[in-house]
């Protein structure tokens, strides 16, 4: 299992957009060959914190959702909501 968790943080005056346009991304991903888990998590003290958690099967899996429709719209309309760069840093599962 490949995981990679992703922290963006979004200008107050975005957030509830940034939100519509996550859970879009969301359901398109969950319905992705190889995908075992995305949740989109925002923070408690922080309500412009949020953390994308992303789960595949494979480097293979992975890689592939950087290319689909849904990503690349996600990506092209959160971009400039962002305080300051997405920062992903990926994990190999270990449990379960």
């Amino acid at each position: 299992m490949i995981v990679t968790c992703v922290t963006v943080h979004v200008a107050p005056e975005n957030i509830n957009d940034f939100i519509e346009a996550s859970k879009k991304n969301h359901e398109g991903s969950i319905k992705e060959p190889g995908n075992m888990r995305f949740d989109v998590l925002q923070s408690k003290d922080d309500p412009g914190r949020f953390l994308l958690y992303e789960a595949y099967e494979s480097e293979e899996s992975a890689a592939a959702h950087k290319s689909t429709e849904h990503y690349l719209t996600w990506r092209k309309t959160v971009e400039p909501w962002m305080a300051k760069p997405r920062e992903g840093v990926p994990y190999v599962g270990i449990a379960p």
